[in-house]
This record gives C-alpha cells, sequence and structure tokens, in this order.
C-alpha cells in the first residue's frame, strides 16, 4: 500500500505528518511512501533525508492519491478535492466543530480517521497524538513566558542584591499543564497548580508543584480524563482563589479545555488588573476562545502592564521534534489497523473504531459504546442461592491485613499497637537478661571476656532497633537505592574483621575471616546495584 506525506498549507503551521527516521520504519514494514517535495522543510526535514529513508519525493498533490493520505492539521477546501475518491485520511479533524468539512468529505466517498478522537486509554497511549502535542505546548508555554517575564524565574542571590524566584500558577493539570509543571519548576519557579479533578493532587505534588483546591467539594472527573463544566458555587469559590492568587504571582497557564465546547473562561479581566506589572498570562486555550477574557488567539498583548499570549501554534515552534512524536503516533496506530501487510478498519478494535469518522462516505462517527473485553460472559441464568443451613454462630473475625506488596504496589502497613507492645516486653527482658549477666555476679562482673561479650551483644540489639525504625519508615518504592548505598555500612564490618582476624587459625578468627568476605560481597553489590539505577536515569 502507498502511503502519501502532504505539505501542511496553514502558514503558521511548521510541522509534518512524519519524520525520515518515521518514513524509514514505514519503508521497512513494506508500506510504498511518498513525500511531497519540500513537505518538511519548515521542520528542519530536506528532501535528501527522505530519500535517504527510502520514500519517494513527488510534486505538489501527487501525495494525495495514494492510498492513505497523512496530514497534520484538518484539510482546506480546496485540499479535499485532491484526495482520491475511496481513499483514506489520517490527521487531526475536530469533527465536532468541523460539520461542513465533514459533508465535503462524505461526498468524495473517503475514509477518515481523526487523531484527535483517538480513545485516551491504556493501550491506545502510544497512539495519543493529543498528549504528544500537549505536553509539548505546556514546555513551550514556559519557554514563552520566560521570553517575556522580566526577571529569573529561580532565586538569586549576588553581591547586588538579593532576586526572589517567580511565582507560577497553572490553571488545570492535564498533559500539558503538567508538562509546564515540570519545566517551571526545573528553570527554579515556585509553581502552584489548581485543577477540579481530584486524581490531579498526587499528581502535582509528585512534580513538586502545591496543590492549590476550594473548600466545596464536587468532583471534575469528565469523560477520556478531561474536566466537565462546574456548578455556579464552585466557580465563584474557584475565582475567589484565583484573586488571591493573582497577586501573588508573576506567570499564569491555563489549559482548560471542555471536549466540544469553547474553552471556559477562568482569568477574568479583573483578575488581570490586579496582577503585577510585567507579569505574563500564557493560555493554552486560545484556539478554543481561551481562558482569559484578554486573549486574542494567535496574538500576544499588552493589558494592564500584562502580557497576555494566545499563541496557538505552540507545539508548531518546535517543529522537529512535534514532526518525529506525532509521526510515531501515526507508526503505532497503522501498526494497530495491521500494518502494510493486513491494513483494515477493525469495527471491534477499541483503540480504532474511535477514531473513525466516515467510511467510504458513510458517517460513523461518534462511535457507539464499546464492549469491554474483559468482560465476564454473562451466565445464562443466575446461579440459585446455597440453602441456609443451621450452625453454630460463628465467633467475629477480625479483617484480613493485606501482606506487603512489591516496591510497586501500596506501602505495607504500619506495626500495629500489639507488635509494639510486645517488642517493647521483649525489650524489657533482654535488658532485664543483660542486668542480671553483668551485674548478677562479681565474678562475672569481673571477667573482661564476659564484658566484650555484652558490649558487642548491645550494639548489636541497638543496631536491629535502629535499623527496624530507619527501613520500616522509608516508601518502600525506595528500599532499592536506601539498601543499596547504605550496604556501604558493611564497610565497618570489614573493618572489624580485619582487626579480629589477626592470630591463629581458631574460631573467632575464622568467624571473622567469613564476617570479612561476606560483607565486601554486599558492597560491591550495593554499588553495582546502585551504579545500574543511575544508568537508567542518564540520557
Amino acid at each position: 500500500m502507498k502511503l502519501g506525506i502532504v505539505q501542511e498549507t496553514r502558514p503558521d503551521e511548521r510541522r509534518v505528518a512524519a519524520s525520515p527516521n518515521v518514513v524509514g520504519r514505514w519503508v521497512k514494514a513494506g508500506w510504498q511512501v511518498v513525500v511531497e517535495r519540500d513537505a518538511g522543510a519548515r521542520a528542519s526535514y530536506p528532501d535528501a533525508q527522505y530519500e535517504a529513508a527510502g520514500a519517494t519525493i513527488v510534486d505538489k498533490f501527487e501525495a494525495w492519491h495514494a492510498d492513505v493520505v497523512l496530514k497534520v492539521r484538518p484539510p482546506g477546501e480546496d485540499e479535499v478535492l485532491h484526495l482520491r475518491e475511496g481513499g483514506t485520511l489520517i490527521s487531526f479533524l475536530y469533527p465536532a466543530q468541523n460539520d461542513a468539512l465533514l459533508q465535503q468529505l462524505a461526498m468524495r466517498k473517503v475514509t477518515v480517521l481523526a487523531m484527535d478522537q483517538v480513545p485516551r486509554i491504556s493501550r491506545a497511549q502510544k497512539m495519543d497524538a493529543l498528549s504528544s502535542m500537549a505536553n509539548i505546548s505546556g514546555y513551550r508555554a514556559v519557554i514563552e513566558a520566560a521570553n517575556r517575564f522580566g526577571s529569573f524565574f529561580t532565586g538569586q542571590f549576588t553581591a547586588a542584591g538579593k532576586v526572589p524566584p517567580a511565582k507560577v500558577l497553572i490553571i488545570g493539570a492535564g498533559v500539558a499543564g503538567l508538562a509546564a509543571l515540570g519545566a517551571a519548576k526545573g528553570l527554579g519557579a515556585i509553581v502552584r497548580a489548581f485543577d477540579v479533578r481530584a486524581a490531579a493532587e498526587e499528581q502535582i505534588k509528585s512534580l513538586g508543584g502545591e496543590f492549590l483546591t476550594v473548600t466545596i467539594k464536587e468532583s471534575g472527573e469528565g469523560q477520556g480524563g478531561y474536566a466537565k463544566e462546574m456548578s455556579k458555587e464552585f466557580l465563584d469559590a474557584e475565582y475567589a482563589l484565583f484573586r488571591a492568587q493573582a497577586k501573588e504571582v508573576d506567570i499564569v497557564i491555563t489549559t482548560a479545555l471542555i471536549p466540544g465546547k469553547p474553552a471556559p473562561k477562568l482569568w477574568l479581566k479583573d483578575m488581570v488588573e490586579l496582577m503585577k506589572p510585567g507579569s505574563v498570562v500564557v493560555d493554552l486555550a486560545a484556539e478554543q476562545g481561551g481562558n482569559c477574557e484578554y486573549t486574542k488567539p494567535g496574538e500576544a498583548v499588552v493589558e494592564k502592564g500584562v502580557t497576555i499570549i494566545g499563541f496557538t501554534d505552540l507545539p508548531s515552534r518546535m517543529a522537529s521534534v512535534a514532526s518525529d512524536l506525532y509521526g510515531m503516533n501515526l507508526w503505532h496506530f497503522l501498526e494497530e489497523m495491521g500494518g502494510a501487510q493486513g491494513y483494515k478498519i477493525d469495527h471491534e478494535n477499541d483503540a480504532v473504531r474511535p477514531a473513525l469518522v466516515l467510511e467510504g462516505g458513510e458517517k460513523k462517527w461518534p462511535a457507539p459504546p464499546m464492549a469491554k473485553k474483559d468482560a465476564p460472559a454473562a451466565a445464562a441464568k443466575p446461579a440459585e442461592a446455597p440453602k441456609p443451613v443451621a450452625t453454630a454462630p460463628a465467633a467475629p473475625t477480625k479483617p484480613a491485613v493485606a501482606s506487603p506488596k512489591s516496591s510497586h504496589g501500596p506501602a505495607p502497613r504500619a506495626p500495629s499497637p500489639a507488635s509494639g507492645i510486645a517488642l517493647s516486653l521483649l525489650g524489657l527482658v533482654l535488658a532485664a537478661v543483660w542486668v542480671g549477666l553483668r551485674y548478677g555476679q562479681s565474678d562475672v562482673a569481673a571477667s573482661p571476656g564476659t564484658i566484650n561479650l555484652l558490649q558487642h551483644l548491645t550494639v548489636f540489639v541497638l543496631a536491629i532497633f535502629v535499623g527496624m525504625q530507619v527501613v520500616w519508615n522509608v516508601t518502600p518504592a525506595l528500599h532499592t537505592p536506601l539498601m543499596s548505598v547504605t550496604n556501604a555500612i558493611s564497610g565497618i564490618i570489614v573493618v572489624g574483621g580485619l582487626l579480629s582476624g589477626i592470630g591463629k587459625l581458631d574460631t573467632p578468627v575464622i568467624v571473622a575471616v567469613a564476617a570479612t568476605l561476606f560483607a565486601t560481597i554486599n558492597i560491591a553489590g550495593g554499588f553495582i546495584v546502585t551504579r545500574r539505577m543511575l544508568a537508567m536515569f542518564r540520557k
């Protein structure tokens, strides 16, 4: 089958549907790829690179005659006329907002799959182009804000004086919001984030941000990971919070979107007026009308001394990496449909069917609810309830305690009060035994060997208690790095073993040599594990 990569015609669009790297994958997988001349030039991908990857460079509009046409933006009216009748188009489409375009495409009897309709389910993450582009938008929003902001993001202590760190407020902690949070935090700013979804709190805190919320309890969870519209009472409390923050923060990044509707107005004119002169607002929802009342889509304006950035081409401002990531989303999407050898549109595929907008000109969007494949089959008839059997009343049982999970699961439960009491009693008994051995008999008290034994025993018991408390209070996710590094403490054993291993080969010397050997293995293993873990984080 033939894949066609066409040039984007929108003036502010620099991306292309795939990089030469992805084209090379398609060629090796058996696709015939044609690329419109200069399609990747604005993304820094010259035609020579596509040719080196195995693609054929064709003149303008020839690529539109391919079996499957790949594009970034929705096609224009003149471009639709070049689509081969009965062909396939895959691109961003936004069908809820482009009804006239759908009618025009339907007249060409083409099959259309919208990348913006790929469902946000775990299995489809590798095809989620919206998240790929949102990640870039969030990062780029911080870069644009830093370019307009007249100070450092991180705090500075210099001989000339002190410069406080910038304070950043992020409204909406989706993919774009979290990307912005990570970028701003990496630059040293103090970052606060607000989201109506309770699930966002843990994500915000994990990136080092401060989670802001209101006292009114109302779930903002919507379908597909998006937020839903909130009640008037919640919005009033939200606005009050934003007005308080407007007096403090230097940069505001808004990301709130509701599928199929204009962006909600969250940063009002009076909030802008409360901000300090020189502050910056970056509105990532500008293409849908904007979250800020002063936003002008595609422009950066200054109102009341505050710069409001409403650029609608943030992913395009990083065209090279955006094209590569979008191309990889398309690669996985086509592989999900069978690749070059078995390409087909499977209506039972819950990762592909929601993206199908037109099939042979027939409208297929929105997709019907998909049955869960892992749902148990319904029984032919309900099972009969077991007949009651007369038994003696059972004693009440305590709820079962879950066994500790691995470091990837939930943390183990804290020790129960009963175990604490038992350990305390055991400690008292051991202390009584120690006192009896040490001072119970005068001849024992005078024995240097017994005193040395008791000293070693004391250190050993204390080490057990201290070790239990240290390790028990560390989250399981950190057990591996904790133990790998603290194994270096085994060096103390090595030193002790070397000092005690002097003399004739008797039992104490053999024990000292064995302790030295095992402690050395422990140290080496600890540093090997640490080295491997650090290698995972190196680029």
